[in-house]
């Protein structure tokens, strides 16, 4: 495997993305990153953003609304995604292990099961207090 060179633009995301628990897209780290970094691309955020999900540092979600998001949290937990404002929000969920639930669900299988993505939606509290 080639050893990746540092990069403090690399870093810079990374960083950003530690202080985060609201998942963002690409251009938001983009327009965040800018701040620090003036002459960055949104297309080296793009790229870099990449490199760090492939190398197992971030995660990257691909959820229904069609637009990539990125968690810094790479450990197992599941999402809600708002139908209202379109946030994305981890769940405080800790029933099953996600090891559990693949084999509960391979018994039933005739396939082999080797991992699972499932994400909840519905509305965030901010949008239940705009609906009341």
């Amino acid at each position: 495997m080639a050893v990746i060179k540092y990069s403090r633009q690399r870093e810079a995301i990374k960083d950003f993305l530690m202080t985060r628990k609201d998942h963002p897209t690409a251009e938001t780290v983009y327009l965040n990153v800018q701040k620090t970094y003036p002459n960055i691309s949104l297309g080296t955020v793009y790229r870099n953003l990449t490199l760090l999900s492939q190398l197992g540092e971030i995660q990257k979600l691909h959820l229904e609304d069609g637009i990539d998001h990125f968690d810094w949290d790479t450990k197992p937990h599941y999402h809600f995604l708002c139908t209202g404002c379109g946030s994305v929000l981890d769940m405080d969920y800790y029933g099953e292990s996600d090891e559990s639930l693949d084999q509960t669900v391979n018994e039933s299988f005739p396939g082999k099961i080797t991992g699972h993505i499932t994400y909840f939606q519905g509305l965030c509290p901010a949008c239940c207090k705009d609906n009341v």
